[in-house]
């Protein structure tokens, strides 16, 4: 890995880290799905002035159906998802839960067509992760919280699944132009929610909050966005990936440094054996053949 490379990796590992708290701090006073609409917003306000100046929106438009399935699978579902799950649960179990994305994205792969070689390792892969996320739930939760635990699910399938459509359907088009537009898509579906279940402010935020949806939508949104595809075009979208084992640690950091959050024992043990797993599934197939790397611009880890 360049130099350059390096300093990308390390940029983008730590502002991924980070959206776990920030969501934390903002639903203390804002209704998740307000947090989507605004974090939407101001990143597609950012974003879509710097596609449209490259030719990046036609292209992508005419396939809108696929568009409107990655912009639910990938920001409606998921954003949600984490921002109603952080309600309750720790930053940093939000952030240990997600790292599962691989596990799931496996079986993902499989229903879309996309038959991955079943080994001994990927099933070993599987029974670690999964051993992992029940330390994490079973013992570090002490089983409470499902119903937060289960939005985590929600958001750890629209990650595995968003990604999957890209590939199949989109992977040809600019990758910016696929982002700008699917979080105008999202913050317009989300308008006329916010407006129905009257989730709209009652009084100004504090500033805390206000500088928490901001992080969230200039420097977790739009900023990570043109990082990651410089980061793609740097080392490639496979070399990429290993940035999903980077982000679950920040967060844990992030919330015990910031928000005083407990790391036991048991959030230790989960975060290896989820990582573990998720290792273990990712290892190329050496009996596999051979496949030419996916296209650099459309090959994301998942927008948190």
């Amino acid at each position: 890995m360049t130099r350059r490379g390096l300093y990308l990796f390390v940029a983008l590992g730590l502002i991924w880290g980070i959206p776990y708290l920030f969501i934390k701090i903002a639903v203390e006073e804002l209704t998740p799905e307000f947090l989507v609409l605004a974090r939407c917003a101001i990143a597609a306000a950012l974003l879509l002035p710097i596609a449209a100046r490259q030719r990046a929106l036609a292209p992508v438009l005419r396939r809108w159906k696929p568009l409107l399935a990655f912009s639910i699978f990938e920001i409606v579902m998921p954003w949600y998802a984490l921002n109603a799950a952080e309600k309750t649960l720790p930053s940093s179990t939000t952030g240990l839960l997600l790292a599962s994305i691989p596990l799931v994205a496996i079986g993902v792969a499989f229903v879309m067509g996309r038959r991955h070689r079943v080994t001994a390792l990927t099933v070993l892969g599987l029974m670690t992760g999964t051993a992992g996320v029940a330390a994490v739930v079973g013992l570090d939760l002490g089983g409470g919280d499902l119903g937060a635990v289960a939005l985590i699910g929600v958001a750890v399938v629209g990650y595995a699944i968003g990604p999957a459509i890209l590939s199949k359907w989109m992977h040809d088009l600019p990758g910016l132009g696929i982002m700008a537009l699917a979080l105008t898509i999202s913050g317009l579906i989300y308008l006329p929610i916010v407006a129905i279940t009257g989730g709209w402010p009652t009084e100004v935020p504090s500033p805390p909050v206000i500088t928490s949806v901001f992080v969230l939508a200039i420097v977790c949104s739009a900023v990570a966005f043109l990082l990651m595809f410089a980061l793609i075009a740097e080392i490639g979208p496979v070399r990429m990936t290993a940035i999903t084992y980077v982000n679950p640690a920040v967060a844990v950091v992030a919330g015990a440094l910031v928000l005083g959050e407990a790391v036991t024992v048991y959030t230790g043990l989960g975060f290896a054996l989820i990582l573990i797993g998720c290792w273990l599934v990712t290892l190329p197939d050496k009996k596999a053949p051979a496949a030419a790397e996916p296209s650099t611009e459309t090959q994301p880890t998942p927008a948190v």
